[in-house]
């Protein structure tokens, strides 16, 4: 189990929650590498070329714990099907409540591990930064929520359940190699559990019993963080978003109650944008963790000033002290590499919440 105590971080560290908005020939090498377009020892080393570029840009910014802007993934959670045999590209449609929809992986066999997820992400990075650096994975049940499927997975799994207690051990062994690879920072993408607060998505996805689906989700969740790990850990929640638009909308009030139950350091939340209805929710949020308040709305253009995010933390602090307090945008800025997102406009929202951090910094000490 981690045995972090809130002293150990420092108050107001600002966090990236993973992905950056990726140009467009990088995307173009993802999709090539995808379907072997190109040899792929040729796009390693070209990937190998454009990663430093976010680095700087995070370095540029000032933001404490970095990431590699997640350049060599085609989603946050594609990921795993990438690392792991028994999935079929491209088989199935994720329809969100917002009506957008994405190609995506169908387990159609019985899983194991071909390659680390992303350990060699994570020493690459070490290899080009003395920065402290957060490294993303996703969770067994979103997971299970994005890549099974009643139409293609019931011959290889006949229960979600099932194929979501098989991704446990892989996802664990992974937090624990990544752990003894130096991860600073271990966060754990989770926001199908975060989905389950909108109604509509509950009746299109037929979930009929809310607080077994948070059961799955906060066991799966306990199960991959049960072992001794010097890394911090995170559990990240939005309410998903392609284009500018969120799929899904509501209060986190339905799952805030399971958070206690978790045995992770933080939260990453989203607050900075409306779709959360505010952070009164915070007043029952739980004393001894972490919150990774969400302070940049990605889905917005307007660049947030600096004065405008203190406000922000300022009001949290009603329900949350200080010392329990990191900043964060609401979610990665392009958790798929196909999100037409902006760099620049990337680096100049990071650069406003770290200007806020160090207001913030300076007023508490």
């Amino acid at each position: 189990m981690n045995n972090h105590k809130i002293s150990d971080f420092n108050k107001f560290d600002t966090f990236v929650v993973g992905s950056l908005p990726r140009p467009v020939w990088v995307q173009r090498l993802i999709e090539e590498n995808k379907y072997g377009e190109k040899n792929p020892a040729l796009i390693k080393d070209q990937l190998d070329n454009a990663i430093p570029m976010a680095v700087e840009m995070q370095k540029a910014a000032g933001v404490t714990y970095i990431s590699d802007g997640e350049w060599r993934r085609e989603s946050y959670v594609k990921i795993f099907a990438e690392s792991v045999d028994g999935f079929t590209l491209d088989l199935s449609e994720n329809i969100t409540p917002n009506a957008f929809s994405l190609k995506y992986p169908a387990v159609t066999s019985k899983i194991s591990q071909i390659k680390p997820i992303a350990v060699n992400e994570l020493k690459f990075l070490k290899s080009i930064t003395n920065k402290k650096i957060t490294v993303a994975i996703p969770s067994p049940y979103t997971i299970g929520r994005r890549m099974w499927s009643a139409k293609y997975s019931k011959q290889a799994y006949p229960e979600r359940k099932t194929f979501i207690e098989h991704c446990v051990p892989i996802l664990k062994k992974e937090i624990s190699d990544l752990n003894a690879a130096g991860a600073d920072s271990i966060q754990i993408d989770d926001p199908w559990l975060s989905l389950l607060v909108d109604k509509k998505y509950r009746e299109e996805n037929q979930i009929k019993n809310i607080d077994a689906e948070i059961e799955i989700s906060v066991d799966s969740l306990n199960s991959i963080v049960d072992q001794e790990i010097s890394s911090l850990t995170s559990v990240h929640f939005c309410h998903a978003h392609f284009n500018r638009q969120h799929g899904s909308f509501g209060s986190y009030h339905p799952i805030i109650e399971a958070l206690g139950l978790i045995n992770v350091d933080r939260f990453a939340m989203e607050f900075a944008s409306p779709v959360s209805e505010g952070t009164s929710v915070l007043k029952h949020f739980p004393k001894n963790k972490i919150i990774g308040l969400g302070v940049i709305d990605h889905t917005n253009t307007t660049i947030e000033q600096a004065d405008s995010i203190v406000s922000q933390v300022n009001n949290v602090m009603n329900h949350i002290s200080p010392e329990n307090i990191t900043l964060n945008p609401d979610c990665g800025f392009a958790p798929s590499s196909a999100n037409p997102m902006n760099f620049d406009e990337a680096y100049l929202k990071l650069t406003s919440m770290v200007k806020a951090s160090n207001i913030l910094k300076e007023k508490f000490g």
